[in-house]
């Protein structure tokens, strides 16, 4: 953990170590550590609206000019393919979710059957890992300008 994470509450340096053992897991392809790292990510409150924001700006990132269908299309199908490799019980429904969430066009109430906590936390550090690797970056920073923005948005409010 680095130490920006330093003077956020426990519960965020909570986030913070769960999200990059999970990323760091499923870049490894270590079933065990990942089970582990999801699971306290499941149990953290509010991981979901950290791990969006982290996808959002990687998203941002890779699409400078902007994601168009295809584009989501490309995301969505790399990352369950690399995925399904190690996890086999990756959902494709569950990752367009939370693609769709970190684009602001997602709406629960218009879907059958939304992804749960645990769910969103099983595929985000998938996506935020296969997104990660076209930028070549680290998570850290990511995950310093997600808390940022969060905070920022709760002053705002």
């Amino acid at each position: 953990m680095t130490t920006t994470w330093r003077h956020l509450p426990a519960p965020a340096r909570e986030i913070a170590a769960a999200t990059t053992d999970a990323v760091a897991a499923a870049r490894e392809r270590a079933p065990e550590a990942y089970d582990v790292a999801v699971a306290r990510l499941a149990a953290a409150d509010r991981s979901g609206l950290v791990l969006g924001a982290v996808v959002r700006l990687l998203l941002e990132e890779t699409h400078p000019d902007g994601l168009d269908g295809d584009d989501v299309r490309q995301v969505l199908e790399g990352c369950v393919r690399d995925a399904a490799q190690w996890q086999p019980d990756v959902d494709p429904h569950v990752v367009l979710v939370l693609l769709a969430g970190a684009l602001g066009v997602y709406d629960p109430d218009g879907d059958e059957s939304p992804p749960d906590p645990p769910a969103v936390a099983r595929h985000a550090p998938l996506l935020v890992a296969d997104l990660l690797a076209a930028t070549g970056r680290p998570l850290d920073g990511y995950l310093t300008a997600a808390f940022t923005e969060i905070a920022r948005t709760e002053r705002q409010d």
